[in-house]
């Protein structure tokens, strides 16, 4: 299994998806006041093992750096974007452009973007929008971001503060990695490949709708259908049950599901101190990585062939360490 790891390790590094974001948190100093947001967990962690795509809607569109700020106003649901001291209207300027960039976007491949929290053009949620008595209310969607989801609905977003929440980070980057291994299974474009994906990554569609992940089998073990809409089919349940959360709950049955292969090698003690370390976790008194790593232990020490190749047990790389908050 070392050597399994260490082949994905590699794989990460040479084969990096590529991820949206917004420029100023790679660094780049394109925000109005000419100053940036970098985020050095992104550049200097993440950015061993993704590839990033950056994009900074206001500079992109014609607007200098430094420039006058700008905020969104009027209606949540369709606002205006316009600038703070002079009211300039910017709202036709961004849109036009925002739905070009998506389209040129088409062909980055992404398989996930990271917006600029708060920002009137970047911001994914909870952006302030300026009633008609200059009240902010944090209900708008940044413009940019916006035409973004819209135009690519399956894609996992998330923005640089929602990702100092633990479990939203682990689940933004186990959707990344999950999606560029698919995506080499999805230019194949054979179904053996995808009956294999589906194999490998059924522990881990468990651990996130165990609903969908029967689903998807059945799918991808029905002869009768056509090919090419299998792989159609099948992509859209795939971010669907990867998008719900995998919890606590969830993942304990996943990991008692596993310490089923082991009936006749563990004695008596393993058992036990297994079944503690599993309700441990599912207590939140110890992070994941904790069951997890004794399980890949069993998987190397008796040569478990199936868990093996499971992508549940190393579904990143492991210097994100994603599995370490309880």
């Amino acid at each position: 299994m070392k050597k399994e790891e260490a082949r994905m390790q590699e794989e990460w590094a040479e084969e990096r998806p590529r991820v949206g974001i917004s420029s100023c948190l790679l660094g780049e100093p394109v925000r109005y006041d000419g100053q940036h947001q970098l985020d050095r967990y992104l550049t200097g962690t993440v950015g061993k093992y993704v590839e990033w795509v950056p994009v900074c809607p206001e500079v992109e569109c014609g607007l200098p750096t430094p420039r006058e700020a700008m905020r969104l106003v009027g209606d949540p649901k369709d606002p205006r974007l316009v600038t703070r001291r002079t009211g300039k209207d910017m709202t036709e300027r961004m849109i036009n452009f925002a739905r070009q960039r998506v389209q040129d976007l088409e062909d980055e491949g992404l398989c996930g973007f990271i917006f600029k929290s708060g920002s009137p053009s970047s911001g994914m949620e909870r952006v302030k929008v300026y009633d008609k008595n200059g009240i902010p209310h944090s209900n708008g969607v940044g413009i940019f971001a916006r035409i973004f989801m819209e135009h690519f609905p399956l894609v996992p977003v998330e923005d640089d503060g929602r990702l100092h929440d633990a479990g939203l980070r682990e689940n933004f980057f186990e959707n990344i990695f999950c999606f560029q291994d698919y995506r080499r299974v999805r230019n194949t474009r054979q179904r053996a490949d995808l009956v294999e994906f589906h194999r490998r990554h059924k522990l881990q569609l468990m651990a996130h709708s165990p609903k969908l992940q029967k689903e998807m089998g059945r799918l991808v073990g029905n002869p009768g259908s056509a090919n090419g809409g299998v792989f159609q089919q099948y992509e859209e349940l795939l971010r669907k049950a990867m998008r719900e959360m995998a919890s606590s709950g969830k993942n304990a049955n996943v990991l008692m599901h596993m310490l089923g292969y082991f009936t006749d090698e563990l004695n008596s003690w393993e058992k036990q101190e297994l079944l503690s370390v599993i309700e441990n976790y599912r207590h939140g008194l110890v992070p994941l990585i904790v069951p997890v790593t004794l399980i890949r232990h069993y998987v190397r020490k008796y040569d478990k062939s199936y868990l093996h190749r499971q992508s549940y047990l190393t579904p990143h790389p492991l210097e994100l360490k994603l599995r370490n908050h309880a």
